[in-house]
């Protein structure tokens, strides 16, 4: 799969220059660990925390996990390991470099809770979402969205002609890399499988769900209000839990 630039690239370079750690966190497949991966031009360790091996030794020994992949290092999925931040952190005063830790990460509440109390002063957070409508034209140096007359106006006359059933059809596909080059047939497998990954990865580590149907049905409350006043009460109408 050709890997498409991200316009946060060049602001995960500078931050790795000045942080000792750079923290990379997001929804689930928009390219947290592709895209760390595509910046990095030395030789950096990647170890990732969705093996259950990896994830064993950070929880039970987080001082060895370190010695056996030093830095510089990417540790994918840090969420699934909180105890490596404190070990993360002793690195960090003892050799005082920037760009040290490169870490991805999730599940973004209880994550930065731990990063916050752990890391503050020594990371650099960064999110990352979707692909945006430059990053799918492959335009990485327009200027980032001010809702100013002047931007506008320009917008307009260096924007091409818009086809509104393309129009239509980039909103259906949405944003998420793996599906931008991929046939639309893909599209309802993929965001099923999302969902389905969503509901019993994330939210069950967050929360304590107990009528999944019930949880779906509030988020598809919520999906339909896109763009709307948020109205609780509606949303509490139709959940009906």
């Amino acid at each position: 799969m050709t890997y498409i630039k991200r316009t946060l690239e060049k602001s995960i370079l500078q931050m790795s220059q000045f942080f000792p750690a750079v923290l990379v966190t997001g929804p689930r497949q928009v390219g947290k660990t592709t895209i760390l991966k595509n910046c990095e031009s030395n030789s950096r360790t990647y170890v990732s925390l969705d093996s259950l091996d990896n994830r064993a030794l950070a929880q039970n020994d987080p001082a060895m996990f370190l010695q056996n992949f030093p830095a510089p290092v990417l540790i994918d999925e840090i969420q699934y390991a909180p105890q490596l931040l404190p070990y993360i952190k002793i690195q960090i005063d003892k050799h005082q470099q920037p760009g040290m830790f490169w870490l991805t990460g999730a599940q973004q509440f209880h994550l930065m809770k731990n990063v916050t109390e752990s890391l503050a002063g020594s990371v650099g957070i960064l999110q990352l979402q979707g692909l945006s409508q430059t990053e799918k034209d492959g335009n990485r140096s327009a200027l980032p969205f001010l809702p100013t007359e002047q931007y506008i106006k320009t917008q307009a006359v260096n924007a091409p002609e818009a086809d509104i059933i393309k129009v239509y059809e980039r909103i259906w596909k949405g944003s998420y890399p793996k599906l931008y080059p991929a046939d639309n047939i893909h599209w309802e497998t993929f965001y099923e499988s999302y969902l389905q990954t969503y509901i019993e990865r994330d939210i069950r580590t967050l929360s304590t769900i107990h009528k999944e149907l019930d949880f779906l049905k509030f988020m598809r409350s919520l999906a339909a209000r896109t763009g709307q006043m948020l109205n609780y009460k509606a949303m509490a109408d139709d959940v009906d839990v």
